[in-house]
């Protein structure tokens, strides 16, 4: 028996099923050491449990006149995102109606502890699919005291160069790849723990319990995204299984990277709640098992009116000259993927081709046919910075810098 009247103490080597039909409404713990299984219950459960209270909360009425704006922004590792809340009593109409705030940057790595106070300027702003009504996320600048932009803000570049560009229209479709995983962060999601399922086939664009994992939290994310305002196209189930990918675009200039990075946070909140994690690592599973990426989609004006082949191909030759810059610019750990199988080509070679998944940069069937449209850039890994990836190929197409 328990020595606290407010949790149950449940043996867990009673029958799954036992638990999960006779367990009152009580928070529970366990006095014995539990199995894989038996925990992964127990961690829903209490998920569930703390999801029914959290919802008493979130009833209560707030007035109107309060927006709850979560500031969200890029870590000290360039790939990990932050957020904290802020109340605000006046109408919010544009991200000049929102104030510069800070946070302490030395307990994110941008920042030393003498001189920790780093900037939070906004820049964008989308709804927020999990307080909803009149809150908002806030995507945000980090700044220096003076201003200036922070070592690793690579917005506030990004930015001078889709300004310098915005003549030549350049639009991106980012088709961002990623793994679930379980909450062990070891096994990914629908795996058998401690083994592996079945080869490659049945799990690209997939249907049925047998061949695909996580469907719900997937949808949970679209229709938070387009809540959100994110310009999300859609979604599969990717060709490893517990692999995922969704598209955002068609975005013009550096549009595409902040709505990339909110889907991102959106993501990582979605997979909160439901208790697994998601990874961006380009290749998470070593062996026969595609690894992940983010595939860039490219195209400008000139590129999309009548015509438009030439100047694909144009750019697609001055690309292939700044090869080495461009996979240096593309993810970390992108060597493990760009091996030149599983769909990917050689990251120590450039190629391209009409509808050749193995080639670097590949130009699509109908883009052929119509002599004009857009070119896909296989190269950069799933855990690419988009407004870095973004302004790479800018730089290199149409403003020829180094």
């Amino acid at each position: 028996m328990s020595p606290h009247p407010a949790i149950l103490v449940l043996d867990l080597s009673l029958p799954l099923a036992l638990k999960s039909s006779s367990l009152p409404d009580l928070q529970w713990t366990s006095q014995f050491q539990a199995s894989s299984s038996s925990t992964f219950f127990y961690l829903n459960t209490m998920s569930k449990l703390d999801r029914a209270v959290y919802d008493q909360y979130m009833t209560l009425d707030v007035s109107e006149s309060v927006t709850l704006a979560e500031y969200v922004w890029i870590g000290g590792s360039g790939q990990d995102l932050r957020c904290k809340t802020k109340t605000l009593t006046k109408p919010i109409k544009s991200v000049a109606d929102l104030p510069i705030w800070n946070f302490d940057g030395s307990s994110t790595g941008q920042a030393p502890g003498e001189d920790s106070e780093v900037l939070l300027r906004p820049v964008s702003i989308f709804k927020d699919p999990f307080r909803r009504g009149q809150h908002i996320l806030v995507l945000c600048d980090c700044l220096k005291p003076d201003m200036t932009p922070i070592a690793n803000n690579t917005r506030a570049d990004a930015a001078r160069v889709m300004k310098a560009a915005e003549g030549e229209e350049p639009w991106f479709g980012i088709e961002q790849e990623y793994t679930l995983f379980e909450k062990d962060g070891v096994t990914p999601y629908g795996w058998p723990k401690g083994g592996f399922p079945g080869p490659q086939g049945p799990y690209y664009c997939g249907a049925g319990a047998h061949s695909v994992f996580g469907r719900l939290i997937v949808d949970a994310h679209y229709r938070a995204s387009l809540y959100a305002g994110i310009n999300i196209s859609g979604i599969n189930a990717e060709v490893m299984p517990g692999q995922w990918e969704y598209q955002v675009g068609p975005c013009t200039g550096i549009e595409s990277g902040d709505h990339l990075w909110m889907s991102r946070y959106i993501l990582l909140r979605v997979c909160e709640d439901f208790g697994v994690n998601v990874s961006w690592d380009p290749k998470p599973i070593p062996g026969d098992w595609n690894g992940a990426g983010c595939h860039t989609n490219y195209s400008t004006k000139a590129m999309r009116e009548e015509g438009g082949m030439a100047k694909i191909i144009e750019a697609i030759e001055k690309m292939k000259l700044k090869h080495k810059e461009h996979i240096a610019a593309y993810g970390t750990g992108n060597e493990r993927r760009l091996t030149g199988r599983h769909e990917t080509a050689s990251m120590d070679t450039f190629s391209y081709g009409v509808a050749n998944r193995g080639a670097s940069v590949r130009i699509p069937r109908v883009a052929e046919a119509e002599g004009k449209g857009y070119f896909e850039d296989r190269r950069p890994a799933s855990n690419m910075d988009p407004y870095v990836v973004t302004s790479r190929i800018v730089k290199t197409t149409i403003l020829n810098e180094a």
